[in-house]
């Protein structure tokens, strides 16, 4: 764990020229370049053929996390607009149930000209479809980065009210605001549980053609959920990784997906996006080290952002570890877990679970680019130089990868 603690992160920059990120995506969302990266070289192509490039016996696993609207704007009394934009909630802390609350509810918030609104509440107004009254809006500070929220109707939800008045937040390296085009270019296909402040952006890429392709190849098609944090976007400032501190992000994983992993008959397993990879590879640590903590009314289990490098040695085979998590869910009568991950995966990781990824090209000194390098070695250097070579579009909105490296799994010794 020492020595990846110890990786600096210039040696994970590269020249991005401004006019190769992405502002918008293609018209035609499966249109866009693919780079397929297999041990015997690169092949590019577009993303409508990637099932042609997807082994047999794959399982591919997405993301199935929907954007909110989290950015809204209250004015203060003298009329000064304050941006507020919500990360995640603290009360109710569960998201179905704090978007579904009718009185008010809290959460954890990041607060444009901060410096303006020290004190007092602020408001808008907010008015819905076929209602002639508007209801009143409130924010009001709390302990940190809590912002408490409450309005004067029963009759409509928190979740309601970001649809009304809310836009959605699209990266801060797009440079522009967030257009009309946005709310359906900045959503998967198969969107369905509200919670990110942040696409899983390499899903982005899939149309219902695309998937008929692979379920017509025989390719199982499971999901989980990660709501994804602002933090996705926050570049490693510190020379060394090991002084990054990573956000926390919510998982939910439904007891039919643990099966089908644990079942060990699938090879590879291919994660879309980043966000998937680091749900199915904190599954692992699940298993292993919090058992106990799954069935706890109170508390949710929380996977730190080094413990897979304290856990690296375990003799634990994944699918063993997947079937104790099976059989203490079934004891519990728990359908599916969830659980709170911090983890960092770079250089010096060991993959438990995930085989292969299907992946944007991401920025420079990132947390997702220490990712992909920990799963093709050195190998970024040349993926990313192929695709500058060869004009492929970066980010969010940018072209795709399917990473299909040789294994190094030992989920089912």
């Amino acid at each position: 764990m020492n020595e990846t603690k110890r990786i600096t992160i210039d040696s994970y920059d590269y020249a991005l020229p401004d006019e190769r990120i992405a502002r918008y995506p293609l018209e035609d969302r499966a249109a866009c370049q693919l780079l397929v990266y297999r041990p015997e070289g690169i092949v590019s192509t577009q993303f409508w053929q990637i099932a042609d490039f997807i082994p047999r016996n794959a399982l591919l696993v997405r993301n199935n996390t929907r954007v909110i609207r989290a950015r809204i704007h209250l004015k203060k009394a003298t009329g000064a607009t304050i941006e507020v934009m919500c990360l995640d909630p603290v009360a109710p802390a569960q998201y179905e149930c704090s978007l579904a609350a009718t009185s008010g509810c809290s959460w954890r918030c990041l607060i444009g000209n901060a410096r303006r609104w020290k004190a007092g509440t602020l408001e808008t107004n907010v008015t819905f479809p076929s209602e002639t009254t508007p209801i009143v809006f409130r924010a009001e500070k709390g302990e940190g980065d809590v912002i408490h929220f409450s309005w004067d109707s029963d009759a409509h939800t928190f979740g309601e009210i970001l649809t009304a008045i809310g836009t959605l937040p699209i990266p801060p390296y797009l440079k522009r605001d967030t257009e009309e085009r946005d709310n359906t270019d900045y959503q998967t296909i198969y969107a369905q549980c509200d919670g990110s402040v942040a696409a899983p952006t390499a899903g982005l890429h899939f149309t219902t053609e695309v998937f008929k392709s692979i379920q017509d190849k025989g390719i199982p098609i499971e999901e989980v959920t990660l709501h994804v944090g602002a933090g996705t976007f926050l570049p490693v400032k510190t020379a060394e990784i090991g002084d990054h501190k990573m956000h926390h992000e919510v998982c939910h994983i439904p007891r039919k997906t643990i099966a089908q992993i644990a079942r060990g008959q699938y090879d590879p397993i291919i994660a879309v996006g980043t966000t998937s990879v680091r749900t199915l590879e904190s599954l692992y640590l699940l298993a292993v080290n919090h058992l106990d903590e799954i069935a706890l009314e109170d508390r949710i289990p929380i996977i730190t952002q080094w413990e897979a490098y304290e856990t690296g040695s375990s003799t634990i085979a994944p699918c063993d570890a997947l079937q104790n998590l099976l059989n203490k869910m079934d004891a519990e009568g728990i359908r599916e877990v969830v659980f709170s991950t911090a983890l960092l995966i770079a250089p010096g990781y060991t993959y438990r679970i995930v085989e292969g990824i299907v992946t944007n090209f991401h920025q420079p000194k990132s947390t997702l680019l220490l990712m992909i390098s920990s799963f093709v070695g050195e190998a970024w250097h040349d993926i990313y130089n192929y695709a500058l070579a060869h004009d492929y579009r970066f980010l969010s909105y940018g072209d795709g990868s399917l990473l299909l490296p040789e294994k190094s799994s030992i989920r089912c010794l």
